[in-house]
């Protein structure tokens, strides 16, 4: 037997489909709070030394979450090329927006506290929040769009194309709905951020996170709610028909799409997917009650438990669908049609369960030596070597 079908072709496929979603909510869960609270900056301190305080809270750990995002990407890119190619060729613009806050983020960190300058440190200030508020609404009107369908058609040689030039293409993913999921986003990873500010400073700063992330917290459940409303009665869901083969060539052209019905029909074919909402709701409300509260820890922990309902939620509810079609349903990319090849995925498959395990054990080692509070007797006293 070769080795790569110790485990079929349909089990390694759902595999990277799972895999896909814990780096999308490994990247929410870490990088996530630093987004929030580049995004607060500006509006829990009022001082220098409160702004430098807010600052290193994620000063030492940032650049270690952003790996998250790395490893989505890249897993994407290897395990499912088609997505790659398809999404990238759409939301050229958006990403390339994405990248350029995220680019100027770490430039913000390095710079910020170089010169005394207080136009100096206040423009950089606002290049950090910038460089969270920006990424953590459009990836979640990325979402939107998702859901909504993105109108691209594949050629027979599976070349992707979108009507309309780069400007059109990018205006076209502001639509109601998306712009909601984007809403939905930003105020989840604002209550995210506050979470890990309550945590992490004291004293007027703490308090003016955890009353920014009060409101924030209500905003997004509110939000959600609206989302799948709208989402099970004025948005068409896309379904497979005809026989559906698991483990044939990935090419999306030889399946069979139809537009209609509503996506939540997912929830009477497999009622178990429900646990994704519902852990949704729970943890942003919890967190919502922590932050009321004043608690720190269990705050935080429940914030996260509510981000990967979120998250999860949106993958239960397509599956198997990742990025389907408006303008030609049968382009739609499914689970079953546009992953890598058995081998490669097998290989990456064996990668991730020796590397995972390290990159899980260093974070969490990380976490472990930088855990307390930071003060702003630690930012005088340590002026020049912190942000």
């Amino acid at each position: 037997m070769i080795l790569y079908e110790l485990i079929d072709y349909e089990t390694l496929r759902v595999i990277w489909w799972a895999l896909l979603g814990v780096l999308l909510i490994g990247f929410a869960l870490t990088d996530g709070f630093d987004m929030g609270v580049g995004a607060l900056l500006p509006f829990v301190a009022k001082t220098d030394v409160e702004r430098r305080v807010v600052i290193n809270t994620v000063g030492p750990v940032w650049e270690g979450n952003q790996v998250w995002f790395i490893l989505g990407g890249g897993a994407i890119f290897a395990a499912w090329p088609p997505l790659y190619a398809v999404s990238f060729s759409g939301f050229y613009l958006a990403m390339f927006v994405v990248l350029a806050a995220l680019i100027v983020r770490p430039v913000a960190f390095k710079y910020r506290s170089k010169r005394d300058s207080a136009t100096w440190r206040s423009s950089w200030d606002w290049a950090l929040f910038v460089g969270g508020a920006v990424p953590a609404l459009l990836f979640g009107v990325a979402v939107g769009n998702v859901l909504l369908g993105v109108p691209f058609y594949l050629t027979e040689d599976l070349m992707a194309m979108y009507p309309g030039n780069f400007l059109t293409k990018f205006i076209g993913l502001l639509r109601p709905f998306a712009l909601l999921a984007g809403v939905v986003s930003f105020s989840m990873l604002l209550m995210h951020g506050a979470a890990w500010l309550s945590l992490k400073t004291e004293g007027l700063i703490a308090n003016r996170a955890r009353r920014i992330g009060t409101y924030a917290g209500i905003v997004a459940m509110a939000g959600y709610a609206l989302a799948g409303l709208w989402l099970a009665l004025g948005i068409d869901g896309f379904a497979l028909v005809g026989e559906v083969v698991t483990d044939g060539p990935s090419n999306p052209l030889y399946s069979e799409v139809a537009r209609g019905g509503s996506w939540l029909s997912a929830y009477a074919e497999r009622p178990w997917i429900i646990a994704a909402p519902i852990m949704g709701f729970v943890g942003m409300a919890l967190a919502l009650r922590g932050l009321i509260a004043g608690r720190e820890v269990s705050t935080l922990l429940w914030s996260k438990l509510g981000i990967t309902g979120v998250i999860s939620s949106v993958g239960l509810t397509m599956f198997p669908f990742i990025l389907p079609s408006t303008v030609d349903p049968n382009s739609s990319l499914t689970v079953w049609d546009s992953s890598s090849s058995h081998q490669t995925l097998f290989i990456m498959l064996v990668c991730t369960v020796i590397f995972m395990p390290l990159i899980l054990m260093y974070t969490a080692w990380v976490y472990k030596v930088l855990w307390g509070k930071v003060t702003e007797a630690d930012v005088t006293s340590n002026s020049d070597t912190v942000y």
